[in-house]
């Protein structure tokens, strides 16, 4: 069967491909256009599997609410920030997010199999033609759901994303006051990116966790101790002869200068740190010491738990205190129930490309 170059140029609408994929597959199927569809496709599966195990560490973070309520957050990854930018991905993303919202699939694989929303295909054939169109690596890396009310914030043209759900009133859900409070919070989560939403949240053994980091944390810098730990310190490396004659005479003639350990040597800073860690077992149970550590970690929680981090439009209050004083206001009661956040490509590694020897090898 002949065929024309407005055939070749239908296929390619058809199927992304591009013009000389399409001439070949007319060429090999004797013009028979469904067929040569169908060779696209086992090409463009072909090529997909090729190309992932290619990083793909770019791509965008996107927010979605459908009409029942449902939000959703999602991370599509590409190879190129170019590629992220384009309309057909941008396309593929906004498709797969309507497909989470409206199917409520329990993981990345099971989202694969189901069908594309506004398409008569899966999701993964819908990826193997985009690969195919597109000619990059993209894959779904993660999403979350939600059905309780929630607001979405993304930073950057989708290189961060974030949703909170709040625990309030149907009546104040979608006001303006709620919305801007709850993107207020949103944003927060995108600066400072807690790890918790408060320390009830925070496992025993992740606690027992950073209390041991910080004991050994203060210990390995002496300068940082509480004083009269300090000079426990100092008396026992004194004591133990750890300290050249320069840095006894420096210590005699500073010891009350708050900036003594300027003018002792690194040798000497590290035989403190020395006697300090030798005797950790009696300085944790010191209560002066005890009483510094709890304010090292309570400090830490303040960083990592977002309802207790010092809110970012108002140093006065933290975020806790901003959503009850907006709850106030509207004469409702309002808490934080949970957030997500992604960024985009975080934990995975980016291609390192040299383009200049790539070019010199070209050359070669």
């Amino acid at each position: 069967m002949a065929f024309t170059a407005k055939d070749v140029a239908d296929l390619r609408a058809k199927t992304g491909a591009g013009m000389m994929d399409c001439k070949n597959a007319l060429k090999e199927t004797d013009g028979d256009v469904e067929k040569a569809i169908d060779v696209l496709r086992e090409k463009g599966l072909a090529k997909a599997t090729k190309k992932a195990g290619r990083i793909a560490a770019e791509g965008v973070v996107l927010a979605y609410t459908d009409d029942n309520g449902a939000t959703v957050l999602v991370e599509v990854n590409s190879e190129t920030d170019f590629v992220a930018k384009n309309e057909k991905f941008q396309d593929l993303v906004r498709g797969v997010a309507k497909t989470i919202a409206a199917n409520d699939p329990a993981s990345v694989e099971e989202l694969q199999e189901m069908t594309m929303a506004g398409k008569d295909e899966t999701v993964a054939a819908a990826f193997q033609e985009a690969v195919l169109s597109i000619g990059e690596n993209m894959k779904i890396r993660r999403f979350a759901r939600v059905t309780d009310p929630a607001v979405t914030y993304i930073h950057g043209g989708g290189s961060v994303g974030v949703i909170v759900t709040f625990d309030a009133p149907a009546e104040i859900v979608g006001t303006d006051a709620f919305t801007t409070m709850g993107k207020d919070v949103a944003m927060q989560v995108a600066a400072m990116s807690p790890e918790y939403l408060r320390q009830s949240d925070i496992p025993a053994a992740e606690l027992e966790k950073l209390r041991n980091i910080t004991i050994e944390s203060a210990l390995n810098t002496p300068d940082t101790l509480p004083k009269p730990i300090l000079n426990k310190v100092i008396a026992k490396a004194i004591e133990d002869g750890m300290l050249s004659d320069a840095d006894l005479a420096a210590y005699e003639a500073e010891k009350n200068n708050k900036f003594l350990f300027n003018f002792l040597s690194k040798e000497a800073i590290a035989a403190f740190a020395q006697v300090a860690v030798a005797g950790k077992e009696a300085f944790a149970a010191d209560p002066i010491f005890g009483k510094a550590i709890e304010g090292r970690i309570a400090k830490q929680l303040k960083e990592i738990c977002l309802e207790a981090q010092t809110f970012v439009k108002n140093d006065k209050i933290n975020v806790k205190g901003y959503v009850d004083s907006v709850a106030k206001e509207l004469g409702v009661s309002i808490s934080i129930k949970s957030f997500v956040r992604y960024a985009k490509g975080e934990g995975i590694e980016k291609r390192n490309e040299d383009f200049a020897a790539e070019i010199a090898s070209m050359v070669k």
